[in-house]
């Protein structure tokens, strides 16, 4: 497959790299390399860049990616960076990198995550380009601690959708998937690894199976989820879901404060991992915020089926904020 004239990619380029030792996978739309672009280009000083959830697929988020980038009008490019070790790398690379340089403790973990976020964006993306930050479900959490450890980063907007930020382990959600999470993830593995033999085929229509209850599935989330017939890649998103269980507990509120002009909250109306009450207390904490819950039932796992619906929101939400640039 060709470079497109330009260094732009309006279909979606799926690279696969190294990011603090560990296999990441990153989408693309628009411009590719924002190291060598000109002041005078407006549309490559912004970045819109996805922090996925967990699973921290990129796949899952191609549709809400390209109905993003639509909706801009192909005026910005947008990214969206893999958990690390949260993809499937080509036969030429392997989950780890083969070297004697240990960059990142745990870059599977929590912690490592966010650092890896971080590190990311230091090796790929220029300190002057502006960042709108659209994080979901845990990649709102890991948002908050990058703009918490790197204060000079150019963030125009966070958008943090259905996020996990606190309490994750008394959620509803969270008190069914704890006990799997921390004592039952390594059964799991087992039965991944006799899939992962399946035929692809095969694989695909189990996942469809799984999800046929959803209506209007975004095709896009069948290949995503056929990843997860990996077991390095299940491994590592089950043991990232164990450290969220006990590690997200209280809400961040300094840093909220500090950064609460520069940040959008979207819940869940019907959300078993951040209740309507979550949305409740924050925004009595935070009356003046820009705090929303969602009265369309949207699922908390949007790109499944509404990814163009929540691109659209996006947009308006941030019309007022681009037109000034």
């Amino acid at each position: 497959m060709g470079m497109p004239s330009g260094g732009e990619w309006s279909e979606g380029l799926e690279e696969h790299i190294y990011c603090c030792s560990a296999a990441t996978e990153v989408l693309k739309f628009g411009q590719l390399d924002l190291r060598h672009t000109s002041d005078c280009e407006s549309s490559a000083n912004v970045l819109f860049l996805i922090i996925p959830g967990n699973p921290g697929i990129v796949g899952y988020y191609k549709t809400f990616m390209q109905a993003l980038y639509q909706t801009l009008d192909h005026k910005y490019p947008v990214w969206a960076v893999s958990q690390a070790g949260h993809c499937l790398p080509p036969d030429s690379m392997e989950m780890m990198e083969d070297t004697d340089i240990i960059e990142l403790e745990d870059v599977f973990g929590l912690n490592g995550q966010i650092e890896h976020k971080l590190a990311f964006l230091k090796q790929y993306v220029p300190r002057n380009i502006k960042l709108v930050l659209i994080g979901h479900s845990i990649g709102c959490y890991i948002i908050l601690e990058m703009m918490k450890r790197d204060p000079d980063l150019q963030v125009l907007k966070s958008v943090l959708l259905f996020p996990t930020i606190e309490r994750m382990a008394v959620s509803p959600q969270g008190k069914l998937m704890t006990p799997v999470l921390c004592k039952l993830r390594y059964a799991m593995y087992v039965p991944v690894y006799f899939l992962s033999f399946l035929p692809e085929s095969i694989k695909a229509s189990m996942v469809r199976l799984v999800l046929r209850g959803l209506q209007s599935l975004d095709e896009s989330s069948i290949p995503a989820s056929v990843t997860l017939f990996s077991v390095d890649c299940v491994a590592n998103a089950m043991y990232l879901g164990s450290q969220e269980m006990v590690q997200v507990m209280d809400r961040d509120n300094p840093t909220i404060k500090k950064n609460l002009d520069k940040i959008i909250f979207y819940y869940g109306s019907n959300d078993q991992w951040c209740p309507e009450q979550y949305y409740e207390d924050i925004k009595k904490d935070f009356p003046e915020g820009d705090i929303r819950l969602c009265e369309r039932g949207i699922r908390h796992a949007f790109v499944l089926n509404a990814s163009k619906e929540v691109a659209s929101m996006i947009t308006d939400w941030l019309h007022a904020d681009l037109a000034i640039l």
